[in-house]
């Protein structure tokens, strides 16, 4: 089966600042291994990138390093109002930290949003972490402002429900959701550990999880969210949030093909044609990926290219598996071999 080379609108690399997590090599080996040629990074780097500087010093590292091809967020502070315009070409998009996040990217003045709003460039995403009742809040900016905005990782009933009814009103609002808030939930918490279970937005209620299937027609795209941390890190007192994503998201998500609760044109318009219209991204030439849709096999993090070394959909049985990626006619990956070097990865937004 041909497929068009998948995109992940919201992925984390872990560089710089810890790349023994995962740095711009390994991350995009383990997207083309999961069906991506093209992926969105974060910008809660360390540091994080929110200015020409940092800016710089991520594309730089991309450029080197990046076997497929990618965009890189600024991250919207309380300092770098004036500034980011002035970048706005050469990103992905602006990412607004609106709720728990660490460092320096949490804005909690709604005032700092307003000033984003009204000079961030209106042809150019907005993509905000913006849960419960901040959800609401930053909705109304946009009906305010009358702009687009994109919400990341979308995880409750209230939230899509929100959303659905934002949309039914006009508003420029679209939204993702990651499958690890498909495919599980609060009560899969006692099986995989408190560490590793520990995510943001957190695994909601199978309720929740209902609700995202129930709405379906709301979500715009399936984005990873991969965030990548090791297991050491994980099982320790403080785990920091986050799972890896990059490899499973697509047989996941076949495997929900197969068993009729999306379709293959679902699948598509979520990982392919929504993400590349609502960021603007330049379309990949010769470009497909071929996947074995009748291939039944376990998931195993040790056959995976993220440095993070676990998932937490370890030993599920899934159909699909991704055979063989052609990114700008050249094979980039085949049969468990990431064949394109570092380096080979284009910038979307020098395209």
């Amino acid at each position: 089966m041909i497929l068009p080379g998948l995109i992940d609108s919201h992925v984390h690399l872990r560089e710089p600042g810890a790349t023994h997590k995962e740095d711009w090599d390994s991350g995009t080996a383990a997207a083309l291994a999961g069906g991506f040629t093209a992926l969105l990074a974060m910008p809660n780097t360390q540091p994080a990138v929110t200015d020409a500087e940092t800016l710089a010093v991520a594309l730089t590292a991309a450029r080197k390093k990046a076997r497929c091809d990618y965009a890189q967020y600024l991250g919207a502070g309380a300092d770098n109002i004036a500034t980011l315009p002035g970048l706005a070409s050469a990103a992905a998009g602006l990412k607004m930290y609106l709720d728990q996040t660490y460092g320096p990217l949490r804005l909690d003045d709604m005032t700092v949003w307003m000033e984003h709003f009204a000079r961030w460039p209106r042809h150019l995403p907005i993509v905000a972490h913006a849960e419960g009742r901040t959800l609401a809040a930053v909705i109304l900016l946009a009906a305010l402002y009358d702009r687009s905005l994109h919400i990341a990782h979308v995880s409750r009933r209230e939230e899509i429900l929100l959303i659905r009814r934002a949309k039914e009103r006009g508003l420029k609002v679209t939204c993702e959701v990651a499958p690890h808030h498909l495919f599980l939930t609060s009560e899969d918490i006692p099986i995989l550990g408190a560490g590793r279970s520990e995510v943001r937005p957190r695994l909601a209620t199978p309720g929740d999880c209902a609700a995202l299937w129930e709405n379906l027609e709301v979500i715009d795209c399936f984005a990873s969210d991969h965030a990548p941390h090791t297991l050491q890190e994980k099982d320790s007192s403080n785990p920091p949030p986050g799972f890896p994503g990059l490899e499973t998201a697509l047989p996941l998500l076949l495997t929900a093909v197969k068993e009729s609760r999306l379709t293959l044109e679902d699948l598509i318009l979520r990982m392919y044609t929504n993400p590349q219209r609502i960021f603007a991204l330049p379309s990949q030439p010769d470009t497909w990926i071929e996947v074995d849709e009748e291939a039944t096999w376990e998931i195993c993090a040790a056959e995976m290219y993220t440095r993070s070394a676990w998932t937490p959909f370890e030993g599920w049985k899934v159909r699909g598996r991704v055979r063989r990626v052609v990114l700008r006619g050249q094979e980039a990956y085949r049969d468990g071999q990431v064949l394109a070097p570092p380096g080979y990865g284009k910038n979307l937004r020098m395209i």
